[in-house]
């Protein structure tokens, strides 16, 4: 598979032939059938039919074994998300475990999502998810990424860059960590190319400049190694391994060498029939040449996480060049080219009634279930992927001889959180190789750490930032989450207590049941300890929630000043039927076009026009807060002249029948910017929770407007950030501008005005 040859329909099926039975070459075809139906008429941007991706993707799977369902799911991976075709019409023809892959591979409706990164990161998560189910999930999203790589040439170059870069940053990671040696290295070939042509091609010249003289060398290398290996009466294979350009580059980028440097540029690999022989190998090849120091690694007592496998040694060879040999058997060398693939084929010796979702010795979907139980979103979920499976691993020893993996840059008090999360939390230092060390010693392969705890220890807070893990940086923040919360919850309630007091009014009359759940149900706080916790963190304005408290109370108020506004319009002669002008399309400069007398009082009434009166107290609705521009409507409020409103204002929309002749027109007047007050608006913010959400929210606030009056924030289970704010704004275009600058701040897809 190392070198790209794309498969006909009649290829996939050949190669399916060699391990499947009758009925399951039939299941395979008929999924064949069923997406070449479904793709009819579709090409891809190459000009070929578009069937002729889904036949590459279950021929890479054919290839590497796999099982029907997996197969299957190849040829039909890409019928849901570009023909009409649905998962459950996968689901009844072919079965749950294929509707599963081919759903776990496709991709989510962009549409719901602000960013494109949020998007990414959203569609990676459901994968990982799935994968971590059934690890066939990825097998198929691996195959069919490679397919997509070997026909990049055909996409702009801006796509080429995004594809190439996602690959070498997800794709190519996951298929080392799942063993699929022979995908990964041409992942990471294909990938560089596109992201760094430059070096690309600069590497593939110098290699090319001496190929001949490197494989001549290497030819008697081998000549010479078979008399060594001859002598030992034991059945080998023996071949000259190629180098991958990635590789080459990533050795000279780390360990800052120049190409000539890079030792293992001349390989030759041994494949034996068992351990034994490798190990006899290994002495027979030591004794001949002198073994170059630091350069020897038993990967067969020590595998790496993916399940690796292989003794690794650097000679000083002929002509006294070095010389990387590799020494494995058949059954590792399969693992070592086809991962996880290799193990179910490898031990089962066929896919009847094999369990397709056991990843063997892979804890892969143990770790990702953890890592999205401990993330708050997408975001923070594939930053974990990347730092504690992605990454490569350092294996460490407890005293009792247990091996933990974890990755390389670790300190002992990851590796104490990875005991168990009330080890690391009593934690005070440690032992490794029987020498005392702090918490934040880095650890190397093969320390044996002995982690030393005290009852009454705690965790610190700047231990969050000594972590290299996510898994136990999360379990450091939520112990103080944990301890934050009860202060915040008291803190809180006790701002709320002390408004109500400052108004003179009682608390048990306001905190009632009924009130408190209305106010829950208005943020989307799940408990009252939630509400207040949120008080008490900043998130949200203990203000804000006395203003629910008391809103019947305001409004009582309100209504017991009427009567003297009453009697004043009737000692004016003036009529109040004006209940028409309700509504949302209200032209506000036709209104400031009505020649009627200027109402005299408060500052504001030089602000607006009210019909046919003059001499009144002019109110701004606090429910609404209408701003110049705003479509608006009066209503005559006793005992405090007129109150306006916001047309679309549901106090005024939803008022009986009665109420309904309180309304009276008004309009804005013209005034100059430099001469007009400020006015207080509200609106709502929606957004994905993620880190630095607020502050962002925040610092493009403070860009635009002199005064924030309030923000307050509440998340939902659906990990959907609720923001009420408060900004003071000259007119109605400034608050629009404000909201729609708002709407560019990645992760956020809507905001809209409010009443308070």
């Amino acid at each position: 598979m190392s070198k790209y040859v794309e498969m006909t329909h009649e290829q996939v099926m050949d190669a399916c032939k060699k391990y499947m039975t009758k009925d399951q070459l039939d299941f395979v075809e008929s999924a064949y059938e069923f997406a070449a139906r479904a793709h009819e008429g579709q090409t891809r941007a190459s000009g070929q039919p578009y069937i002729v991706h889904p036949t590459q993707v279950a021929g890479t799977l054919a290839t590497l074994g796999l099982d029907p369902d997996t197969v299957a799911a190849g040829f039909l991976h890409d019928t849901v998300e570009d023909t009409p075709v649905t998962n459950d019409d996968i689901k009844e023809k072919f079965g749950p475990d294929v509707a599963f892959i081919v759903d776990g591979v496709t991709k989510l409706n962009k549409y719901e999502y602000k960013s494109h990164k949020e998007f990414l990161a959203e569609n990676h998560r459901k994968m990982l998810i799935a994968m971590a189910k059934d690890l066939r999930v990825i097998l198929v999203k691996l195959a069919d990424r490679l397919h997509n790589m070997h026909t990049l040439e055909h996409l702009r170059p801006d796509k080429q860059r995004r594809i190439a870069a996602e690959t070498l940053d997800i794709y190519a990671p996951l298929a080392d960590r799942l063993g699929i040696g022979t995908i990964k290295w041409e992942l990471e070939d294909m990938s560089f190319r596109y992201t760094n042509p430059d070096e690309y091609y600069k590497i593939v010249s110098l290699m090319d400049a001496k190929r001949s003289e490197r494989e001549g060398y290497i030819s008697d290398a081998i000549d010479y190694l078979r008399g060594t290996l001859d002598s030992l009466g034991i059945k080998y294979e023996i071949s000259g391994r190629p180098k991958h350009i990635y590789s080459i580059y990533k050795k000279m980028v780390n360990k800052h060498k120049d190409f000539n440097e890079i030792y293992d540029l001349l390989a030759v690999r041994v494949i034996v029939p068992t351990v034994k022989d490798c190990y006899a190998v290994l002495g027979a090849v030591h004794t001949k040449w002198k073994p170059m120091p630091g350069r020897f690694k038993d990967y067969i007592a020590m595998p790496k996480a993916n399940g690796y496998q292989s003794l690794h040694t650097t000679i000083i060879g002929p002509g006294g060049k070095p010389l990387e040999i590799q020494i494995r058997t058949k059954a590792m060398h399969q693992v070592a080219e086809y991962g996880v693939a290799a193990h179910w084929a490898y031990k089962r010796g066929n896919f009847d009634g094999v369990n397709a979702k056991d990843g063997g010795a892979l804890d892969i979907g143990r770790e990702i279930l953890d890592l999205q139980k401990d993330s708050k979103n997408a975001d923070e979920f594939m930053e974990a992927v990347h730092t504690d499976i992605f990454s490569d691993k350092v294996y460490v020893f407890t005293p009792r001889g247990e091996v933990y993996e974890l990755p390389k840059g670790s300190v002992t008090l990851d590796f104490a959180y990875a005991i168990h999360t009330q080890v690391g939390d009593h934690a005070i230092g440690a032992k490794v190789n029987d020498k005392l060390v702090p918490l934040d010693y880095k650890l190397k392969n093969g320390d044996v750490v002995d982690i030393l705890t005290q009852s009454n220890a705690k965790p610190s807070r700047d231990w969050s930032d000594m972590v290299k893990t996510s898994r136990a940086r999360n379990k450091i923040r939520r112990y103080f989450r944990e301890i934050d919360r009860d202060e915040s919850v008291e803190r809180g309630r006790e701002e709320i207590l002390n408004l109500l007091r400052e108004n003179e009014l009682k608390p048990a009359e306001y905190l009632t049941k009924d009130k408190i759940d209305e106010v829950l149900r208005h943020y989307s706080f799940k408990t009252e300890d939630d509400m207040c916790a949120a008080i008490g963190f900043g998130n949200m304005s203990a203000l804000t929630v006395y203003n629910r408290l008391t809103a019947d109370l305001r409004h009582q108020q309100e209504q017991a000043k009427q009567k003297e506004l009453e009697e004043k319009i009737m000692t004016a002669g003036q009529q109040t039927a004006a209940a028409t002008v309700i509504k949302k399309t209200s032209d506000a400069d036709d209104k400031s076009k009505n020649k009627s007398k200027k109402g005299k009082g408060k500052k504001s009434d030089s602000l607006v026009v009210v019909q046919g009166l003059e001499d009144l107290d002019l109110h701004f609705a606090k429910c609404c807060n209408p701003v110049p521009g705003d479509p608006i409507v009066g209503y005559v409020t006793k005992g405090r002249g007129v109150t306006v409103h916001r047309a679309d204002c549901r106090n005024v929309a939803s008022s009986d029948p009665v109420n309904q002749g309180r309304l009276i027109d008004v309009a804005w007047n013209k005034i100059s910017d430099d001469k007009q007050a400020g006015f207080n608006a509200n609106f709502e913010l929606f957004g994905y929770n993620r880190q630095k959400l607020l502050s962002d929210v925040i610092n493009r606030l403070n860009s635009m407007t002199k005064n924030i009056t309030n923000v307050s924030a509440s998340v939902n289970d659906d990990n959907i950030a609720h923001f009420y704010i408060t900004v003071e704004v000259k007119n109605a275009e400034q608050l629009n501008d404000i909201m729609a600058k708002l709407r560019d701040i990645p992760d956020v897809y809507d905001t809209k005005r409010t009443d308070n």
